[in-house]
């Protein structure tokens, strides 16, 4: 899967580049593998004045990248952002070191809600911390969708998307998806009544009969333009991240269009997804590692990174004045009811994963 869930500020691309703070000679430092423009800029900084530890930051632009690294040992790096589907390859691999909560002072501060959600790939919280998390959902232009299906157009339901009704009205205005199998035949099969997860080949073909159904309507599969495409206008709906309705809501507003964009999470729950924090095995600094996740679990701290990015937290005490566009699209941040019908998505066998990757290439093929 090619995806950082996170925005650029600028645009979605992500570049891999190398970031060094200040460094406080004769300490060793922490070296750590994300995402690009994960943080709030100033962390960095801010994280060595406070410690002297010094922070080299290496970026990685999608998660089989880091995998890799991983895998391939003896990485150099202390701290590692790895997507919650992730982890279960990682902890089986042997490649993470346990959590150390004696480090983590701040581990209070974590929300258990969604500590309790992670647990599905992270079974009793060992490895990961929870850092920041998403919702992949519906992201639509307003008036495009009113236009075309009336002021009850079925906006919070998936039925706006896989009922073939609803979606051949909207194939002239532009309909896209993620290209990610894995979030995309999950939601399917969740529609369906079926486990996301399943590891059954039958609910795999009826995943792919809902699909191909709608097929014919969807534009295009893409990770990387959906903000920017909905944002101009070449796009009324996508199935995408929350994120990228934000950069959408943000471009809108840079041009002062009237056309409004909105994000919703369906009533029968959305695809749930977080970016967590953990300490890799062969770390040649582990307790400056340690230090370094435990100086991101302040409040004051990860809510800077939550209103430069625009993404919900892991941290139940981070005060984030959000701006307007979050007190109108509170889906962004949804409330702890919502959360309740979020289903994770977690990794399945080679069979499956097969399965799933051939039924996709048909889904984008379309035949």
């Amino acid at each position: 899967m090619n995806r950082s869930p996170f925005k650029s500020r600028v645009a979605c691309v992500l570049l891999s580049t190398w970031v060094s703070t200040v460094t406080a000679a004769g300490n060793p430092s922490v070296n750590f593998y994300t995402w690009s423009d994960f943080i709030a800029p100033e962390t960095p900084s801010e994280f060595t004045k406070e410690t002297h530890i010094p922070l080299m930051v290496n970026t990685f632009n999608s998660a089989e990248v880091m995998q890799s690294k991983l895998m391939a040992g003896h990485s150099g790096y202390d701290v590692v952002m790895a997507t919650s589907n992730v982890l279960p390859n990682l902890i089986r691999a042997g490649l993470l070191q346990e959590l150390d909560r004696s480090q983590l002072t701040g581990w209070k501060h974590l929300d258990p809600e969604i500590l309790n959600k992670l647990q599905i790939n992270d079974p009793e919280n060992r490895y990961a911390v929870p850092f920041l998390w998403g919702t992949t959902g519906i992201g639509y232009d307003v008036d495009k969708i009113k236009a075309a299906l009336g002021e009850k157009a079925p906006v919070n339901s998936w039925d706006l998307v896989f009922n073939e009704k609803n979606i051949s009205q909207l194939k002239s205005c532009g309909v896209a998806m993620l290209d990610s199998p894995s979030e995309i035949i999950s939601i399917a099969l969740h529609y369906l009544g079926l486990p996301s997860n399943s590891q059954n080949p039958d609910d795999y073909k009826k995943a792919e009969d809902l699909l191909m159904r709608i097929r014919p309507y969807i534009r295009y599969f893409d990770s990387g333009k959906l903000s920017q495409e909905l944002a101009n206008g070449n796009i009324c709906l996508f199935v995408g991240w929350a994120g990228s309705a934000s950069v959408a809501m943000d471009l809108r507003e840079k041009v002062k269009s009237p056309h409004r964009v909105a994000y919703s999470i369906p009533r029968e729950g959305a695809l749930w997804w977080s970016e967590n924090l953990v300490v890799v095995k062969d770390s040649p600094h582990p307790n400056q590692g340690f230090a370094f996740i435990n100086y991101l679990l302040k409040p004051n701290v990860i809510a800077k990174t939550a209103i430069y990015l625009g993404y919900p937290v892991g941290n139940k005490d981070a005060i984030i004045p959000f701006s307007q566009k979050f007190i109108d699209n509170p889906e962004l941040k949804p409330s702890a009811e919502v959360i309740k019908t979020l289903f994770p998505l977690k990794p399945l066998p080679l069979k499956y994963e097969r399965i799933r990757t051939r039924t996709w290439s048909k889904i984008k093929s379309g035949l």
